[in-house]
């Protein structure tokens, strides 16, 4: 008897054969209060589980006493409660890599939307605004030779600055656990203290993953200390600034705006100050969504759940 799998995600159709060569599939395109009921039923039974966005805690392992991996279809895990699946010897897995240059492309794209105000000029042209020069107040700021910090120097951290420094000739600062010399050297990236990259950015990108320490890690101090004229991007996910400090600092001028993929609840509620600034592109959660990536990385959870089942030691095992 093949060993059963739950699938909560849609994923293209190749990923499931993938999967079925050597498993029981039990398939939810998506999980919510009609399709959850029967998820927990088939928990009951199931040896492993992929996709992404589910709460896996203690309080779910209860319903599943056979489970030997979870495979999460994203690069982050902060929905995986590491040390339940721990203490009862479940294996973890994510997606790191296959998704590092969408991700840096998106980033690349909120700075230089954000900077000339692209979604602003957009909705001037096709509102019929548009009836003669463009005057100063509608001028952007220049995205090419300005400092970029990075705060969390990974391997998305690493294809930002890669387009950055190559493509727009920007001088790149960082902040990171550790020294990154490869990007040092390939980027001339300077390692720097977290309030010296914010008093010397034009552009603060935050590519951290959200752990208790980075948990508001950007907040009122962290906003007071940007120029003026700075841009705020983030990428990584919404609970790593502290939300309320972030639009003080929009409403009162202490930064020039932000580029926000993220947010602290998605889908964002549209009483959300943020909605309604001109000064802050927003995207819904995108940085990996293209085509090509997204079946990377469901084939790639596909493997390491394949793995894991077979009682290998799964690629990317989450340590």
């Amino acid at each position: 008897m093949k060993p059963k799998v739950i699938v909560y995600k849609k994923v293209d159709q190749r990923v499931l054969d993938f999967i079925q060569k050597t498993c029981e599939i039990v398939y939810f395109e998506k999980l919510d209060s009609n399709t959850y009921p029967a998820f927990l039923h088939e928990l009951k039974n199931a040896n492993g589980i992929i996709g992404s966005g589910l709460k896996v805690d203690g309080e779910l392992l209860e319903n599943a006493p056979q489970l030997k991996i979870v495979s999460n279809i994203s690069v982050g895990y902060d929905n995986l409660q590491l040390s339940a699946l721990s203490a009862r010897g479940i294996m973890a897995t994510n997606t790191p890599e296959v998704l590092n240059d969408s991700v840096a492309d998106t980033i690349i794209g909120l700075i230089l939307s954000t900077a000339r105000r692209m979604p602003e000029l957009d909705q001037f042209v096709k509102t019929g605004q548009w009836k003669t020069n463009l005057e100063e107040p509608w001028f952007g700021i220049d995205v090419h030779h300005k400092v970029l910090g990075i705060i969390g120097m990974g391997g998305i951290g690493s294809a930002v600055a890669k387009r950055a420094h190559l493509g727009f000739d920007m001088e790149i600062l960082y902040h990171n656990r550790s020294r990154n010399r490869d990007a040092e050297e390939k980027y001339n990236a300077m390692y720097c203290s977290r309030e010296e990259l914010l008093k010397k950015s034009d552009f603060v990108c935050l590519m951290t993953p959200l752990t208790p320490k980075t948990e508001k890690l950007m907040g009122k101090r962290e906003f007071e200390l940007m120029k003026e004229s700075a841009i705020f991007i983030n990428c990584s996910r919404g609970k790593t600034v502290d939300e309320e400090a972030l639009i003080h600092a929009l409403q009162t001028g202490e930064i020039y705006g932000a580029g926000l993929d993220v947010f602290v609840q998605e889908p964002i509620n549209l009483d959300n100050p943020l909605i309604s600034m001109e000064n802050v592109v927003t995207l819904p959660h995108i940085g990996s969504a293209t085509y090509e990536t997204r079946f990377k990385m469901a084939m790639l959870a596909a493997t390491n759940l394949v793995s894991g089942i077979n009682g290998e030691i799964p690629a990317n095992l989450i340590k």
